[in-house]
């Protein structure tokens, strides 16, 4: 399929080129001699990523051990849902962290096989977590070293993509507390030491500062939340030499903020998380999209409508958070090979709108068309 006459953006440059689309067995390719389509007026960029998902959990339910209620095969088929409309919100790839029936590795697979719509999806199984610790109802508890490979084993035979750690406490498992770690300094190395050695990446969820030097100095792939959280509260407990070793271990940061952030009003707590975003970015600390979509009010398409609120908070520029939702995801992920720009070789994910995203965000909330894997979507409103 030819898609003429439009104006796109590649993902990887600063503006937008004019030209042809061209797509052929699911991926872009230079040139092509099939149908076409004239797209004139139109914009395009690559397919959104969302580094990090929940596809079992349920945004309207807010007690995690209400989740499962519904029975396995009631959740699949809401899991189907939730990755349809996904899709449809001009997502086509994210990163699942963390379920506890390997359900939505099965959704994965499914989609995949293109029996259901979806976007392409990255899978962690259960997190690895402390006895009684955060999430620890997905049944990846462990009290010493030793039982956390354990955990990694078993997502490693299940066949997840990546492993997660819960490095610390959270907010949605009662008794847990987000500044405090659940693992000491030995354990976290040896998870991602094996991790890596098993060729997987390693998204460890810390909330607190030390978490966070844990996982900076292990030497995770991604640091989920990031939120600077001691013992003087939220944001307060920043440090320049943690800072200083995610950027000398190239460890992005997934944020998770999500549309919800808008309440956030207070100009002191506003201006406290922009100003610990922009000492990040000032060390080289670089910065992916994410919702957390899954918990309490935060639905799986949120991510279009939340991209704006993350560029406000993180104080990045139009270009700056379409690229952290596209080719330096797709990178952090590691689907930068597969995904992530309008590149020949790459899969053919790409979202059209009738607006320009890289004028306007507000556009991100009204795609005309989604092709994912070379598979064209028509939306209507």
């Amino acid at each position: 399929m030819r898609y003429k006459n439009l104006q796109y953006w590649d993902g990887i440059g600063d503006s937008l080129q004019d030209g042809d689309i061209c797509v052929e067995d699911g991926r872009f390719v230079d040139e092509t001699r099939a149908e076409s389509r004239d797209l004139s007026g139109c914009f395009a960029i690559p397919g959104l990523i969302d580094a990090h998902i929940h596809l079992c959990l349920n945004p309207e339910v807010r007690d995690p051990d209400d989740q499962t209620l519904p029975g396995r095969e009631q959740l699949l088929d809401e899991m189907r849902g939730r990755a349809e409309t996904m899709l449809r919100a001009g997502i086509t790839a994210a990163r699942d962290l963390g379920g506890g029936q390997y359900l939505e590795l099965q959704v994965r697979d499914e989609i995949a096989r293109g029996d259901v719509a979806g976007p392409r999806l990255i899978c962690a199984g259960q997190p690895i977590t402390s006895r009684g610790g955060h999430c620890h109802f997905w049944g990846g508890e462990a009290d010493s070293t030793g039982q956390a490979l354990e955990v990694l084993q078993r997502q490693d035979a299940r066949g997840v993509d990546l492993i997660k750690i819960m490095v610390t406490g959270g907010n949605i498992t009662p008794g847990s507390a987000p500044k405090d770690s659940q693992f000491d300094d030995d354990t976290v190395c040896e998870v991602v030491r094996a991790a890596n050695a098993r060729g997987y990446h390693v998204a460890a969820h810390c909330h607190g500062t030390d978490g966070i030097r844990q996982a900076a100095d292990a030497g995770v792939t991604t640091v989920e939340h990031c939120s600077w959280v001691g013992e003087s509260g939220w944001g307060k407990q920043f440090d320049e030499g943690v800072v200083a070793r995610l950027a000398e271990n190239q460890v992005w940061v997934s944020p998770t903020i999500n549309s919800g952030w808008k309440r956030f009003k207070q100009e002191a707590f506003v201006q406290m998380v922009g100003g610990n975003y922009e000492r990040m970015k000032a060390a080289g600390v670089r910065l992916i999209a994410s919702t957390d979509a899954g918990i309490p009010n935060v639905f799986h398409h949120d991510l279009p409508v939340a991209l704006p609120v993350f560029a406000s908070f993180a104080g990045l520029s139009q270009l700056e958070v379409l690229k952290s939702a596209t080719s330096d995801c797709a990178s952090a992920i590691g689907l930068g090979e597969v995904t992530g720009a309008i590149r020949p070789g790459l899969s053919a994910d790409f979202v059209v709108y009738e607006k320009n995203p890289l004028e306007d965000l507000a556009a991100l909330e009204n795609p005309i068309m989604v092709v994912s894997r070379g598979i064209a979507t028509e939306i209507t409103r």
